[in-house]
């Protein structure tokens, strides 16, 4: 009997501060809503982009930097995107098909290189190589070139100059156009 006595006692002293707690939550709620309905949503408000009244008036020439503005934007041309991690997943694909003598897939490869980075020694400095190999001698001498124009004092530059020399050897006519 002591134990239900107590238990009613403690409900009792317990729920009227949860009741009005309750009744709390719902007058905030109410409260609420009836900002809500007061303020105008973001989604309501529009923002009036219309040219002012006497806009053509007091600048005759816009209309023209406009129009001059959309023909420019129609002359976008494709660009590619400067991806250095995809150009060195290239090179070294390219060094693997170079290693197996798939000489034409490694060039295929390093130009893909050098269109994610175009300023890449290292894929300039291989496709001149393969390109060499492949006897496509006069394209080898712009890519040995490159590298040595990117790292003049790279770790490969005494190479390339071996390389251009050997070239230049083989064919005087090409090293002496394509030189820079």
């Amino acid at each position: 009997m002591r134990r239900v006595l107590l238990l009613v006692t403690c409900v009792a002293t317990l729920y009227p501060p949860f009741l009005s707690a309750q009744s709390d939550d719902q007058q905030d709620k109410s409260e609420s809503s009836a900002r809500a309905s007061e303020e105008s949503s973001s989604k309501d408000t529009r923002v009036d982009l219309s040219p002012p009244k006497d806009d053509e008036k007091n600048h005759p020439m816009s209309g023209a930097a406009v129009s001059d503005a959309k023909e420019a934007a129609s002359d976008v041309q494709e660009l590619h995107p400067w991806d250095p991690h995809k150009a060195a997943k290239d090179v070294e694909v390219g060094d693997f098909y170079f290693r197996k003598k798939n000489y034409r897939a490694a060039i295929e490869r390093y130009k893909e290189a050098l269109i994610y980075k175009p300023n890449d020694a290292i894929a300039n400095f291989r496709l001149g190589e393969c390109l060499e190999k492949t006897g496509n001698q006069e394209e080898a001498v712009t890519h040995y070139q490159e590298y040595l124009k990117i790292l003049p004092h790279g770790p490969l530059s005494q190479d390339a100059q071996k390389a251009l020399e050997r070239l230049e050897a083989r064919n005087p006519k090409a090293s002496a156009v394509s030189a820079p």
